[in-house]
């Protein structure tokens, strides 16, 4: 379903600005259910960049009302476009798995769109493996259980939801407790039938998604 805009939602924060905070306020007008996400320009502990896409941010930023850092992203979009999120939002509401990124909030609002997730320390996959040059054997083989983990979790759901985009790039890490987490499901879609969208990264795509046949959640697997 399409994300709703609130009347009485304010974002003070852009990608290109990154100002004071951002602030989501309730519907129903007490102050008890406010939600205050905090990213001061002036915080060098919060003033860090955590990634950069072809698209976004990802910013670091704190949780007034329960005390833990997040990372958040806020992008320029129209409200049409907006929908298009809608996806991604509805399965995260769903996925709660220790080898996925757990989804906080997002939101919609004057142009902008802001989503909410847990803070990951150590960046991407790839980025921990080149800090690492040659991991050895016994950490790759915890990478692989756990990423294969989500995966299983994902593709048990009925209907499967299919990753669509498993890459290096999309996988995170915390390194101080070695956990390895999914994230960016914005390419995620439940199975309903086979899928025929060509979509994701082509050096990490099963021949099937090329092909006219369509595909399952195996392509996940292949990646």
């Amino acid at each position: 379903m399409p994300m709703q805009q609130s009347p009485q939602v304010s974002t003070l924060t852009s990608q290109s600005s990154c100002t004071a905070a951002i602030s989501k306020k309730p519907t129903n007008g007490s102050s008890d259910d406010s939600q205050t996400y905090h990213a001061h320009i002036d915080d060098e502990r919060l003033n860090v960049i955590l990634g950069k896409g072809a698209y976004k941010v990802v910013w670091k930023a704190l949780d007034f009302k329960d005390g833990y850092e997040v990372a958040w992203n806020c992008f320029q979009t129209s409200k049409q476009e907006s929908t298009e999120f809608s996806q991604e939002i509805e399965i995260l509401k769903q996925v709660r798995h220790p080898n996925i990124i757990t989804f906080r909030d997002a939101w919609y609002n004057n142009g902008e769109f802001v989503f909410i997730t847990e803070l990951i320390t150590s960046g991407t996959l790839r980025e921990y493996i080149q800090k690492l040059k040659k991991p050895c054997l016994k950490i790759v083989r915890s990478w692989t259980r756990q990423i294969l983990n989500g995966l299983l979790y994902l593709h048990s759901h009925s209907p499967p939801i299919i990753h669509r985009d498993i890459k290096c790039d999309n996988i995170f890490i915390n390194g101080a407790h070695g956990e390895v987490k999914i994230g960016d499901m914005g390419t995620a879609k439940m199975k309903v039938g086979k899928k025929y969208t060509v979509i994701g990264t082509p050096e990490f795509m099963a021949p099937e998604m090329y092909d006219e046949r369509g595909y399952a959640e195996k392509v996940d697997v292949y990646a």
